[in-house]
């Protein structure tokens, strides 16, 4: 199977790389758990550094970590296998991350009580009280108590890499909204096309359908997406070109 490229030991973004015992900690399985995915070539081999010690970078950590969602929701070995295949090529560790949030929401329920301590280690960063409320502004946590959040799975990986992003929490709050309120608007409509697809249809067929296409939408919403973005911050930044 064809893997690809990880950032290794000489990584654009300066994160430090890893140890193979320090990747399987960082994704919450065992050494011998990453090895195995590495033979079957789920994971890119790893940079061989002095003393041939194999480093491993970010864009490991979020392969490794769609791998293992992808394994929680229940797909076999085989269909892991096919759905990296399908990835298209030179995926960044942003890139993957966005997948791992996908197929998360997947899942009816994605959300875990955590303690600051458990949250910071999820993170695999320090957090500050303006990187919680960032995260708070992206919906990706939500305070629970005293020192304890609600958070999302899917997503905190995902916010945790927005962090560094330098836009204000205002900018933050009116993205979000901006979202939510356009992805409700296209939830309604597809689900008032799929209604009159199975009008005359057995109730059982119905709720088949729906878990068949949900994977199925929510994938073809992010390629949409990603397309459109694309093509708007390209006309935006070669109309900026054009003017200086």
């Amino acid at each position: 199977m064809t893997t690809d490229a990880v950032p290794g030991a000489d990584d654009a973004a300066g994160q430090p790389t890893l140890t193979v015992d320090e990747l399987a900690a960082r994704a919450g399985v065992t050494v011998r758990t990453v090895r195995f995915y590495a033979t079957r070539g789920l994971l890119p081999p790893p940079v061989i550094g002095p003393r041939r010690v194999g480093h491993y970078g970010p864009g490991h950590v979020a392969r490794l970590a769609l791998i293992e969602e992808l394994r929680q929701q229940g797909m076999t070995l085989a269909a892991i296998e096919r759905y990296l295949r399908q990835l298209p090529p030179g995926l960044t560790p942003h890139d993957l991350a966005i997948h791992r949030a996908v197929v998360a929401s997947w899942a009816p329920d994605t959300e875990e009580t955590l303690s600051r301590r458990e949250l910071e280690r999820r993170a695999g960063v320090p957090l500050t009280e303006e990187d919680v409320a960032r995260l708070t502004a992206m919906g990706v946590v939500t305070a629970a108590g005293a020192d304890t959040f609600r958070v999302d799975r899917g997503l905190l990986r995902l916010g945790v890499r927005l962090l560094g992003v330098p836009l204000s929490q205002e900018a933050i709050l009116a993205a979000r909204e901006v979202l939510v309120e356009h992805s409700r608007a296209a939830a309604h409509e597809l689900s008032q096309l799929l209604r009159g697809e199975v009008a005359e249809r057995d109730a059982r067929d119905v709720k088949s359908l729906s878990a068949d296409m949900h994977p199925l939408v929510v994938q073809a919403l992010l390629t949409t997406f990603q397309r459109s973005l694309r093509e708007e911050l390209g006309a935006w930044l070669s109309k900026e070109s054009r003017a200086g």
